[in-house]
């Protein structure tokens, strides 16, 4: 069983705040399936530092607002 990340992020949250993109326009801005991207919402997966940036830049704001840990970690 894969160890879930520690990294939680609002990639739903700003999906739906970007006129309810779905996951599937967000796999094909940043090329990737729409399987990885729910892996990554879901905290199953953390993305590549490059790829945390495509998702960040796709919807316009810093990475810290896409991606958080947790403090004192």
């Amino acid at each position: 069983m894969v160890k879930p990340t520690r990294v939680t992020n609002a990639i739903r949250s700003l999906r739906f705040a970007h006129g309810e993109m779905t996951q599937a326009e967000l796999a094909g801005r940043i090329g990737v399936t729409r399987q990885t991207v729910i892996a990554i919402e879901q905290g199953r997966y953390s993305p590549s530092l490059e790829l945390a940036f495509q998702i960040a830049r796709v919807f316009g704001v810093p990475l810290d607002d896409v991606f958080q840990y947790p403090e004192g970690e």
